[in-house]
């Protein structure tokens, strides 16, 4: 493929501001009117090879053809992208990536793979998904296709959620004999969590790992309170998706600077699910915040590295900041055998202060990181949120498949608990 980043002239964006709200019963607009920004295709910047312009679309006739755009976002939040295509044979693979030419030479798919079919018809049709995140201002973007020949019309961003700013910093001592609590949430009760402290994150745009599941917001049979846990359930072929599940945050509630945090947790076995309990920078709106905002994972299972039978599998911990991360190949990761992972509860905590991070289960330290030296080693000295998710499929969790005989998984928490030192 040939990216051609000069040529041409800027793309017309229209700025349309529409009253109706969304089809998606899942979706909450926070606002009377849900903003949406039109791109019509052929006001490209820059295209690849194989790109035919018409009067009112683009054919795409070759796998690894690109054409370069830029938008103008009006709000930062989460948002429904759909694209307007058809496929001229078989099905076709489109992708939308932000943030082209970023100094990074980082790969942002702010879609994941978007498959539009032939169905014999000369009509364009909307192929969607939500909760892309974009940050408010100019976004340089490229619209790819990976497989087939398609006929793109139009590009259209609809937000769907504002972004959340969160209004409470906790900031525990670290120094002290003794833990005292500060915040929890025992799971006590039943129905839907306690939305005093946590937000639903929404949507199947992939969360950065190509994932199949479509987080619910407030649906039970995806996240619920029972028995004094909270079961977070991934579901097959529910909605309309080839997965459902829940994505849980305090972003928007409360956000937190040092201290223990502990999971006390049973994760599933059987290939493909992919189960975490870790906090992302309260700085993080869009792709481009990560991983500079930074990242704590404190509890990551995967099904396919886990004995069905027995149970016995591994936790990993990992940091993730500019200086380490995965897409680098350099973060810093700990590894642990565990027995019986789904069948008994085992603790998973990190003990984060201003001098490192260390992670444990059930007491047993395996991970230390002490590198504060530079912001881009140490954005742990601001506020982290925690989030608790079960995905499905990924580029880790899906990277042996997903077991076909699977029509549900569950992650059972116990409680998530907060401790300062005294």
């Amino acid at each position: 493929m040939k990216r051609i980043l000069n040529a041409i002239a800027l793309g017309t964006i229209a700025l349309i501001v529409s009253c109706s709200e969304t089809k998606t019963e899942q979706i909450e607009n926070e606002s009377n009117n849900a903003n949406k920004v039109i791109f019509e295709v052929e006001n490209f910047i820059a295209k690849s090879d194989n790109i035919t312009k018409n009067e009112n679309a683009v054919d795409f006739s070759e796998a690894g053809s690109n054409i370069d755009f830029e938008i103008d976002i009006p709000t930062a939040g989460r948002y429904k992208v759909s694209i307007y295509a058809k496929s001229n044979a078989g099905k076709s693979i489109l992708w939308i990536e932000d943030y082209i030419g970023n100094k990074d030479d980082r790969t942002y798919n702010i879609t994941g793979n978007l498959t539009v079919e032939n169905n014999g018809s000369d009509d364009f049709i909307e192929i969607s998904i939500d909760g892309s995140p974009l940050n408010k201002g100019i976004h340089p973007m490229s619209l790819h296709l990976t497989e087939g020949n398609v006929s793109v019309d139009k590009i259209e961003f609809e937000l769907i959620r504002k972004h959340q700013r969160t209004p409470r910093v906790m900031e525990q001592n670290m120094e002290g004999d003794s833990l005292e609590l500060v915040w929890s949430d025992e799971f006590e009760g039943s129905g839907e969590p306690d939305t005093s402290k946590w937000t639903f994150d929404i949507g199947n745009w992939g969360w950065g790992n190509n994932e199949l599941q479509y987080y619910t917001v407030k649906k039970t049979e995806n996240a619920r309170l029972e028995n004094g846990n909270l079961i977070i359930e991934a579901r097959k072929d529910d909605m309309g998706y080839p997965w459902t599940s829940a994505r849980l945050t305090t972003r928007g509630k409360v956000t937190f600077l040092y201290g223990r945090i502990e999971f006390r947790a049973k994760v599933p076995p059987h290939r493909g699910n992919w189960a975490a309990g870790w906090t992302l920078g309260d700085e993080y709106v869009d792709e481009k915040s990560w991983p500079y905002c930074g990242e704590i994972d404190i509890l990551e299972s995967v099904g396919y590295e886990m004995d069905d039978s027995t149970g016995q599998g591994q936790a990993h911990a990992s940091i993730h900041c500019r200086a380490y991360y995965f897409k680098i190949g350099n973060q810093k990761t700990g590894v642990v055998e565990v027995d019986s992972m789904y069948q008994n509860y085992h603790i998973y905590a990190i003990d984060w202060s201003p001098e490192g991070i260390v992670a444990s289960v059930d007491g047993r330290e395996y991970l230390k990181y002490e590198d504060t030296s530079s912001p881009l080693s140490w954005p742990f000295d601001k506020p982290q949120n925690i989030i608790l998710n079960l995905a499905m499929g990924g580029g880790w969790g899906g990277q042996q498949g997903i077991d076909e005989a699977l029509t549900s998984q569950k992650m059972i928490l116990d409680y998530v608990r907060v401790y300062g030192k005294k």
